[in-house]
């Protein structure tokens, strides 16, 4: 499996990346291949105000339906559009065109407390 270094994870596998103060959100590698083959993705709407450890929507494969939680508070920018017509972009490239969204957070703590690949790898490896 693939974490790359230069993201941020959380305990509910998904990961973040700093674009400029905007924060592109997805699902890890370990997220997309314990869910299976995804069938469909319910987005947020763009401008949404969102809470940390609130959903922001659901990926729905061919095992189970899972919610995708907010790492952070703060306001969804865009999401990835693409997802709507396919959704198996999540299980071919996590971390690339299957992105989930952009949030700006309302402070920058709330990406700094986030884990690094080292303290994810360590988190998946005590389950």
């Amino acid at each position: 499996m693939e974490f790359p270094e230069d993201l941020k994870y959380t305990t509910e596998h998904e990961w973040v990346k700093d674009e400029a103060g905007q924060f592109k959100v997805g699902i890890t590698d370990y997220a997309q291949d314990a869910l299976g083959d995804v069938v469909y993705v319910s987005l947020p709407t763009a401008d949404t105000r969102v809470e940390v450890g609130g959903t922001l929507g659901e990926v729905e494969s061919t095992k189970s339906v899972s919610e995708i939680y907010a790492p952070f508070t703060g306001e969804v920018r865009s999401v990835n559009d693409q997802l709507n017509e396919r959704p198996e972009l999540m299980n071919e490239d996590p971390y690339g065109e299957g992105w989930y969204c952009i949030i700006e957070p309302d402070d920058i703590e709330g990406y700094t407390s986030l884990m690094s690949v080292e303290e994810y790898i360590e988190f998946l490896n005590s389950k």
